[in-house]
């Protein structure tokens, strides 16, 4: 798709509108609500969401920790918000092992260096496939095709996001689709940041609910077998069932067996005592990461991520994933997952 011009409009609706814009070098999607405070911001480049500005107590407050310039959309630091396809998380070694056959994504490459992680989307420039808004959401939907056999990964995925704004807040669908000859492991993953208050986390409440940690060796990765799972009884100090203050804690950790509110959807909460002001990142299956950014290059500790993925870190070599991560060719696979502004 050719150049944008700056803030051509192709739709605006009553309510809601959709219109494209840029941020340096960068083409980016604007989404946004009539008569609020209310707008999201996506840049072509990785499908990755920059901003997402929402009214609180009167004040436009931007929730997300995104890219602030067009060099950071393209140095990629952190991977704020990335999409992460076909996997998400890190690849133990850069090797797994499907439908018996071995496969090395990083041939040829050995040591420290060898790694991998969040998939293959993060560089690629995704096409604007619909741009719609009416009186009841804004909507745009970026698709790539750049998932192709490579070394490591014979196989082609067709890959869609939907972005929609609507008064529920944002949401989030992928859509996956074996356009090979062959069944592939995939699964979706999203990276987000949030901050609910300036300065660090330390004093903000977070509620996971989850029963079951992920445990990992020093490698991030997930320990063999039965040994990566452990009781959430078992890890108090990691344990975020009932809300309570970050404090000190220093999070890089997996969830599983999460449990669903009555509608369906799966709720990690993210609050501010001081203001009240509270988020929550929802999912309707799959795992919650959650990472207190401690390590990233900029800004530590001033945001969480929280990352709703379909499958765990490593999933392609974790036997019991490989149902979920199977994709048969011709077949698609949808993940849904957003966040809401809670009063």
């Amino acid at each position: 798709m050719g150049r944008f011009g700056r803030r051509r409009t192709p739709v605006d609706a009553t309510r809601y509108a959709v219109g494209l814009d840029r941020l340096g070098s960068q083409d980016i999607v604007v989404l946004t609500e009539a008569g609020s405070a209310r707008r999201v911001r996506i840049a072509r480049h990785g499908a990755a969401l920059l901003s997402f500005d929402a009214g609180v107590a009167g004040i436009a407050r931007d929730l997300a920790d995104g890219y602030r310039d067009a060099a950071e959309v393209a140095m990629r630091p952190g991977s704020r918000f990335a999409i992460m396809a076909p996997f998400a998380g890190r690849i133990a070694d850069a090797r797994y092992r499907f439908d018996g056959q071995l496969q090395d994504l990083q041939p040829g490459v050995t040591g420290a260096a060898r790694a991998s992680r969040h998939g293959f989307v993060r560089d690629v420039d995704f096409d604007l496939a619909a741009l719609d808004a009416d009186d009841g959401r804004a909507q745009a939907t970026l698709t790539t095709r750049a998932i192709r056999p490579q070394p490591g990964y014979p196989h082609a995925i067709d890959l869609a996001v939907t972005f929609t704004l609507d008064a529920g807040g944002l949401t989030l669908e992928a859509c996956m689709r074996n356009v090979g000859d062959r069944a592939a492991p995939c699964f979706f993953g999203w990276h987000p940041y949030f901050r609910v208050a300036d300065g660090e986390v330390d004093d903000w409440q977070l509620q996971i609910p989850a029963q079951t940690l992920i445990r990992t060796g020093a490698d991030l990765i997930a320990l063999a077998g039965a040994e990566a799972y452990v009781a959430l009884d078992d890890a108090p100090a990691l344990d975020f069932r009932e809300p309570r203050l970050i404090g000190d804690s220093i999070i890089d950790q997996g969830y599983t067996d999460l449990d669903a509110d009555a509608d369906g959807r799966i709720r990690t909460r993210l609050r501010d005592p001081a203001s009240g002001l509270a988020i929550a990142v929802w999912q309707e299956r799959g795992v919650m990461h959650a990472f207190t950014a401690d390590t990233v290059s900029r800004d530590a500790r001033r945001s969480v991520a929280l990352e709703p993925m379909e499958c765990m870190a490593d999933a392609f070599n974790r036997p019991e994933c490989a149902a979920a991560i199977r994709l048969e060719p011709g077949a698609e696979r949808r993940f849904r997952c957003g966040v809401e502004i809670e009063p």
